[in-house]
């Protein structure tokens, strides 16, 4: 059965691993858990999987990967073999889920993939008290959906936020940013408000905008989208996911993305006026030129290595969102 691990003022990712730390669970196999499955298991991870549909296990079988869809069965599995469990299901399953894991599994270590970290955390102390979790999300993928849609580089150089709240546990939030560094992820750790309105901003929120961006685009029939070129098919790109993927992760967060659509409307609604009583759009126009000049300024620029942090040490969580927060990634390297 799982250990509890320890706290340790040694960084465990420099230290060796037993094989059980290599084996991951993924509880869902669609585009994020089918990918990572891929990703992992290229990585040198052994991992297996489930997935409620018999068609999605078939496919992953067939390719030669290790899926089973019996939930119970998988679970009890990787809690004989000390896996690192991942919940890669809707977040609308998690109350379904969570408890088959707590109750085949409870010592294990387990995070998730989902875009929203609040409501998987508060699922996770609703039914699964004194579990070691740490909450993950990678910041990658695409309008397609399913085990089909899977890449084995989806999450090369994308950006894996991990959940760096004052309870983390080292050696769980240890284990899961060594699975984001192997699969090639950069690692940015942040406390789980935080991610959630920060992704209500830059990734939930598109959503809507894309949405209202095709829905006013095709308003006048099919004259507009037959003349809809790059601006349309980029602005629009996120809202072909499938429709309930998309309500299950904007509902999540609900809170912090009602804040961002608030400061969307409020901004478009003096665009409005602005061009209205003087004929421009100069302020809204200029403001968000900045900002994207300044994302890719950003995106260019080399990481730089978080420094001088001993996970397990006193207040080593708040030591990591503070230089997260000046820029600094995670490479499980120890630099002064």
């Amino acid at each position: 059965m799982c250990q509890a691990g320890s706290v340790t003022t040694v960084d465990p990712t420099d230290a060796p691993s037993a094989p059980a730390s290599d084996t991951l669970a993924i509880l869902g196999l669609g585009l994020i858990g089918g990918s990572l499955m891929r990703a992992a298991s290229a990585a040198g991870w052994r991992v297996y999987g489930y997935n409620r549909s018999a068609e999605t296990v078939s496919s992953a079988l067939d390719e030669g990967f290790d899926a089973g869809a019996d939930l119970a069965d998988v679970v009890e599995r990787a809690a004989a073999d000390d896996a690192l469990i991942v919940l890669a299901t809707p977040v609308t399953a998690l109350d379904e889920v969570i408890p088959v894991v707590h109750g085949q599994a409870p010592d294990c270590a387990v995070t998730d993939v989902i875009s929203v970290k609040q409501q998987v955390a508060r699922a996770m102390a609703r039914h699964a008290p004194g579990q070691r979790y740490v909450g993950g999300h990678p910041m990658a993928g695409t309008a397609q959906s399913g085990w089909a849609a899977g890449q084995t580089d989806l999450f090369t150089r994308a950006v894996w936020a991990i959940a760096t709240d004052d309870s983390a546990d080292p050696a769980t939030w240890a284990r899961v940013a060594r699975l984001a560094l192997d699969v090639g992820s950069d690692v940015i750790p942040v406390a789980s408000d935080e991610h959630d309105r920060a992704v209500a901003a830059i990734s939930h929120l598109p959503h809507l905008t894309a949405a209202v961006t095709a829905a006013v685009g095709a308003g006048d029939g099919d004259l507009a989208l037959h003349l809809a070129a790059g601006s349309f098919r980029d602005g629009t790109r996120v809202a072909a996911t499938a429709p309930e993927l998309q309500r299950a992760m904007l509902e999540a967060n609900r809170m912090a993305l009602l804040n961002s659509l608030s400061e969307t409307i409020d901004r478009l609604v003096a665009a409005r006026d602005e061009l209205r009583d003087r004929g421009s759009v100069e302020t809204l126009i200029n403001d968000g030129h900045r900002a994207r000049l300044r994302w890719e300024e950003l995106s260019a620029a080399q990481p730089r290595p978080i420094s001088g942090v001993q996970i397990g040490s006193p207040g080593w969580q708040a030591q990591l969102r503070a230089q997260a927060l000046d820029g600094r990634v995670w490479t499980g390297q120890q630099t002064a």
